[in-house]
């Protein structure tokens, strides 16, 4: 299942969403002109490496802004933009932004956690939005998102209930995070299910803590 877009609508234009995606875009477009070599040394650097720098702040941070290809790109971007508008136009760009990296932080932790002798950088926005999903699971619980669904060959798009889809998304995230408890391959790449985790949980929890900003009654569309 894909999200296409929410049918909440918004009172304001979603600037730091919006700037948030240009920056991973960006990025992104940074790593493309590296050789595979700079290209590695960077993703060392600056991504999540448990074994070696399991807290490195820095490293917690800059993570959530590299990808490892335009798939993991633009799936993470379009998730963003789907759930992180309607966030955004609650609580305020300022308090939006401080919340996604706290989520994303949350995220980085969990998964340093549970993989502490890990080899393998760990990179990418997921995390972080995986924290706005869970604050939309808490805030617009009876919202509908426009959503790919794929019947057998054949691909056709339904109104799903954001909660369906959203707790859908997390037991995934779940069961597959439990399936690797207990796995030793330390060198190996793969899908950071407990970054997804902890930044769902971390997102739920956290968007209590921001409060609704008084909004205009101008209200855009996609």
């Amino acid at each position: 299942m894909i999200p296409l877009r929410s049918t909440e609508r918004v009172s304001s234009p979603a600037i730091v969403t919006g700037s948030i995606i240009a920056l991973n875009t960006l990025v992104f477009l940074y790593q493309a002109t590296l050789s595979p070599m700079a290209l590695d040394q960077l993703i060392q650097q600056w991504g999540i490496v448990p074994d070696a720098r399991p807290f490195n702040v820095a490293a917690l941070f800059t993570s959530m802004f590299l990808h490892g290809g335009w798939l993991h790109l633009i799936g993470n971007m379009l998730y963003l933009w789907v759930f992180g508008r309607n966030i955004e136009d609650l609580i305020g760009g300022a308090k939006f932004l401080l919340f996604y990296l706290l989520c994303g932080l949350a995220s980085g932790v969990t998964h340093v956690i549970f993989n502490p002798f890990s080899h393998v950088p760990t990179i990418g926005a997921s995390g972080a939005i995986a924290g706005v999903m869970g604050a939309y699971l808490i805030r617009f619980p009876r919202a509908r998102i426009v959503t790919v669904v794929v019947l057998l060959i054949f691909f056709t798009t339904m109104d799903l209930p954001a909660a369906f889809l959203l707790l859908f998304w997390f037991a995934l995230q779940f069961l597959n995070g439990v399936g690797t408890i207990g796995e030793h391959d330390y060198t190996s790449g793969g899908t950071a299910y407990f970054a997804h985790i902890g930044g769902f949980i971390a997102g739920m929890l956290l968007i209590r803590l921001f409060p609704a900003r008084q909004r205009w009654r101008t209200w855009y569309e996609e």
